[in-house]
């Protein structure tokens, strides 16, 4: 059916019942599949955020290991003039060269203190890192394995529903060509506004098919002449006669 100003209000009623049909076996797939997509997504952004992690702990425990054979290579420096500041101090000659010495001493000796100190810090820190490093790599493990499982049941269940699901957006599709760019806004509006997806729903014990609220007696009547486009009083969804399925 194409678009046409000559389509009467019962066609343009079928075509978005139609639609409305098409919809909602869609919807359904998309609740065989439920949050897996959802859950998919976000254990990969979890894992890229964890091996983020891992590689800024691996960087910080090689950088703390540089520094602590900078530290060592300092107290070999310090070492070495604490001898050499020794050895000078047998041939001072006055008091005033010992005094210089023996402050070079005590600050050498200081220093090899400081990096001794520094060392055990970095150690520390690095035993620490790495205790953190085998958590988050453990973690990493047990995310990737349940990522595996959601990817094979999501793969599954796609493969299951995608011939019909591109069986079906194609219909829609040849549907909503067929239908007048106001009515399709509108439907499209009103369809986003519920979770369920119900746009287009039939009266049925004389209530809304979608929020069950009372539909009067009068608006029945219209909507069973079907000359009208006629939306629910309580949750504007449109409405159509309950043997609309039946045409």
């Amino acid at each position: 059916m194409t678009k046409t100003a000559e389509l009467t209000i019962e066609d343009k009623l079928n075509q978005l019942y139609e639609l409305q049909t098409i919809h909602s076996k869609l919807d359904k797939i998309q609740i065989l599949r439920g949050e897996l997509p959802m859950e998919v997504a976000d254990l990969e952004d979890d894992i890229a955020g964890l091996e983020t992690r891992i590689a800024k702990i691996k960087s910080d425990i090689e950088d703390k290991k540089a520094e602590i054979v900078e530290r060592q290579n300092g107290i070999k420096e310090s070492n070495a003039l604490i001898e050499r500041y020794k050895s000078q101090l047998d041939n001072v000659k006055n008091n005033r060269e010992y005094d210089a010495l023996t402050k070079e001493l005590e600050l050498q000796d200081l220093e090899v203190q400081l990096h001794e100190k520094k060392i055990k810090e970095f150690d520390f820190t690095i035993k620490s890192s790495e205790e953190l490093l085998a958590e988050t790599e453990e973690k990493l493990a047990a995310y990737k394995k349940n990522l595996d499982q959601k990817r094979q049941e999501l793969e599954k269940i796609v493969a299951e529903t995608e011939k019909e699901e591109t069986k079906l957006n194609k219909k829609a599709e040849k549907v909503e060509k067929s239908i007048e760019d106001r009515l399709l806004k509108a439907y499209k509006r009103v369809r986003s506004n519920y979770q369920n997806g119900l746009a287009v729903v039939a009266v049925e014990r004389e209530s809304c098919g979608g929020c069950f609220g009372k539909v009067p007696p009068q608006m029945q009547m219209e909507i069973r002449q079907k000359k009208k486009i006629l939306l629910c009083e309580h949750c504007g969804r449109i409405l159509v006669s309950a043997d609309q399925d039946e045409e």
